[in-house]
């Protein structure tokens, strides 16, 4: 923003392949890490809780890593939409070449850094192209770890006390990443791509049981949870019907693993529901006795 791009995208662009999916709900299930991610929940009770010195370094972290969140998010719109010398560059990218994606992020980038502070082009893009690849490094790294945290979790709950074992949570971790990497992706190690485009919807609705807990617990403590109740409401609904219309394609395209795939997600969509609806009534219900006893 400071260098004033100049913004050449259209706000709306009505030139896309045929099959692309209606903006709603796909706006809302794409991986919105700027603005709620199931991930992220994770994320924060899994690792980010590990690495604070006192509970109330809580605030001041979470709210500025969200403010960062939130700005690499505005820097990506800002690259994929202004990063681009004229209307034919950026339609060369998205519509011509169907690219877009890291692509736009690393050549818009590069274009704005250049004509802004006078670095080489290539050398720009070259340093995006790092920082993207060390955003990728650094989400598996955390996501390791989360399963590793997972399957120590498994063996306190179910009382097996050789999953608790950090050495052998790890090998299981990375085990799982590498069968689903090479059993279902063959040599070329692609098996998380065939999982890929169930990855926004399984996401949100990870985020919509985040906000359930916490909506519970807001009840609990008898403070207001609106602020959170009605983003899980929207997040629960426009999650059911992405699947909905996912089930469709998948279905119209003899995608019988993903078909199978998006049900069994579709049915946990339907159960967070109810369950978020029977949590806070009986919250609800335990605060109403307890304001009824003498």
């Amino acid at each position: 923003m400071l260098l004033n791009p100049t913004l050449v995208a259209p706000a709306f662009n009505s030139d896309v392949p045929d099959g692309t999916p209606s903006l709603l709900p796909l706006l809302f299930v794409t991986i919105a890490c700027g603005a709620i991610s199931g991930f992220h929940g994770l994320v924060s009770s899994g690792t980010t809780s590990k690495q604070l010195n006192k509970e109330t370094d809580v605030r001041f972290v979470g709210y500025f890593g969200a403010v960062g969140e939130g700005m690499l998010a505005l820097a990506a719109i800002l690259a994929a939409t202004a990063g681009f010398a004229s209307l034919g560059d950026w339609q060369a990218m998205y519509t011509a070449f169907g690219q877009g994606g890291v692509n736009a992020f690393v050549e818009g980038g590069a274009f704005i850094i250049s004509n802004g502070i006078g670095l080489p082009e290539a050398t720009a893009a070259t340093l995006l192209t790092v920082m993207a690849a060390l955003f990728a490094g650094t989400t598996m790294d955390t996501g390791l770890r989360l399963q590793r945290y997972i399957f120590q979790e498994w063996g306190e709950i179910y009382q097996q006390p050789w999953m608790k074992n950090p050495a052998v949570a790890t090998a299981l971790a990375v085990g799982s990443c590498l069968v689903l990497a090479f059993g279902a992706g063959g040599a070329d190690g692609s098996g998380g791509l065939i999982i890929w485009p169930l990855f926004g919807t399984t996401n949100q609705l990870l985020a919509g049981l985040t906000l359930l807990v916490i909506t519970v617990m807001l009840v609990r403590l008898k403070r207001p949870m609106w602020f959170t109740l009605a983003p899980l409401c929207f997040l629960l609904v426009m999650t059911i019907l992405a699947l909905l219309l996912q089930l469709r394609t998948f279905w119209n395209d003899g995608n019988m693993f993903l078909l199978v795939l998006d049900i069994v997600v579709l049915i946990a969509a339907v159960l967070v529901a109810m369950e978020c609806a029977a949590a806070l009534k009986r919250s609800r219900a335990e605060i109403a006795a307890q304001h009824d006893q003498p």
